[in-house]
């Protein structure tokens, strides 16, 4: 599992730690990106992309840090897809590691050659050069499914061709496998970066002062972000919905902020760039803390709080069982922050003075997420959300008892 699977599943304790300590959700947030995107036209995917959309925004993400530095030629989770490869398990899975290493090798090459994250040329080249360099990250993009998910890997292009002729698997076949539409898309893609903000972004900037895909000091779960600036830590979405910045976006990039634990990459300012629409947002990180109402602004506490909440529980995963849930919900009530007096119930920030009583929310906004937060479990007063119990149980029926249905469907 993951940072970013962990983020989707609102059961997930991490999901709910987050939920509780960005009291104000991504709404303000999603807001003040809206006002800062001035983007007049946003690049769609041909049809033949269709369910590649995924690979293809890997390969877009893996051009545009080679952009910045090429310390990394061969994507270390491409790397790693390729030597999940059993040599030895059948014909097909041989050639597929195979190919795999010759892949690696005439990417690193390839790399080196056109000097990609050489400040003196610009970030992109020729036409034939971005579109051969296209397929082969499309192409490490699929060995990538393989590191994250084998079961998925299996349906790949990659893998059914090699599957289909092993004999005939070699790199020229595996470079002709992806669609022309979604070579095209990446090159768009690219060549939107090197007219826009991003550029500007990258002309300021020298290579050693860029990490290519940063990755934290913790095996709790796993993550990496796309690039780490000098202080910027920065993510590249290839979403077409360009206008809606989606809480998980912004739960993400709050998650890579508090696994930098030991302030490795010094970050000080968060940032997005959205390739379709060539949007770059960024935030330093007070700010980015306010506008999602973080409960803790100072850092160190909040990375104090989120790795005792790793530490504590599998934190990516549902509980499956009443047992877990009981200790999920203990360990979050102790991690829960506190408001004091005179603080704000729901962000814990101070209130405003008040010759009346005192103030239970510092704001309008405040006072209206409180049910909300109440509803899910988050804020003293509001229910216990735990996982459904056994229908024999909330009948209140002997263990032995049959359960009929009575709904118009079921079939005695």
């Amino acid at each position: 599992m993951s940072l970013t699977s962990g983020i989707h599943c609102p059961r997930t304790p991490l999901r709910r730690f987050l939920d509780r300590e960005l009291s104000a959700g991504a709404h303000p947030l999603r807001k003040n990106f809206r006002a800062r995107d001035h983007s007049s036209h946003i690049l769609m995917p041909g049809p033949g992309v269709g369910t590649e959309a995924g690979n293809v925004g890997t390969a877009i993400d893996y051009r545009l840090r080679l952009a910045f530095t090429a310390a990394e030629p061969v994507d270390h989770v491409a790397r790693a897809g390729i030597l999940f490869i059993s040599p030895y398990d059948s014909d097909a899975r041989q050639q597929m590691r195979n190919v795999g290493e010759e892949l690696a090798e005439r990417l690193k090459e390839t790399v080196l050659r056109l000097q990609l994250d050489n400040r003196e040329l610009p970030m992109d080249r020729a036409l034939d050069e971005e579109e051969d360099l296209a397929r082969m990250l499309i192409a490490a993009a699929w060995y990538q499914v393989n590191y994250r998910t084998s079961i998925g890997f299996a349906f790949t292009p990659l893998a059914i061709t090699a599957r289909e002729d092993p004999g005939a698997f070699t790199l020229e076949r595996l470079l002709q496998l992806p669609h022309r539409d979604m070579v095209a898309d990446v090159v768009a893609q690219l060549y939107k970066a090197a007219d826009g903000p991003l550029n500007d972004l990258r002309a300021r900037t020298r290579p050693e002062d860029c990490t290519p895909a940063p990755t934290f000091p913790t095996d709790r779960i796993a993550a990496d972000a796309d690039l780490a600036i000098d202080g910027l830590l920065l993510d590249f979405k290839s979403i077409r919905n360009t206008r809606t910045l989606r809480q998980a976006e912004a739960w993400q990039l709050t998650g890579y902020l508090l696994l930098d634990t030991d302030d490795r990459y010094r970050v000080d300012t968060v940032g997005l760039y959205l390739s379709r629409s060539g949007t770059l947002a960024t935030w330093p990180v007070e700010e980015y803390l306010e506008l999602l109402g973080a409960c803790r602004r100072d850092v160190l506490a909040f990375r104090t709080a989120f790795t005792e909440l790793l530490e504590g529980c599998t934190a990516d995963v549902e509980p499956n069982d009443q047992e877990e849930e009981d200790r999920v919900r203990k360990l979050l009530q102790r991690l829960a922050p506190v408001a004091d007096q005179g603080h704000c119930l729901v962000c814990t920030q101070p209130c405003p003075t008040s010759s009346r009583r005192p103030r239970e929310f510092c704001s309008s906004w405040c006072r209206g997420r409180a049910q909300f937060l109440r509803n899910r479990g988050l804020l003293p007063g509001g229910p216990n959300v735990l996982l459904p119990r056994p229908r024999k149980q909330l009948l209140d029926l002997p263990e032995d008892a049959e359960i009929v249905s009575l709904t118009p469907y079921s079939r005695r």
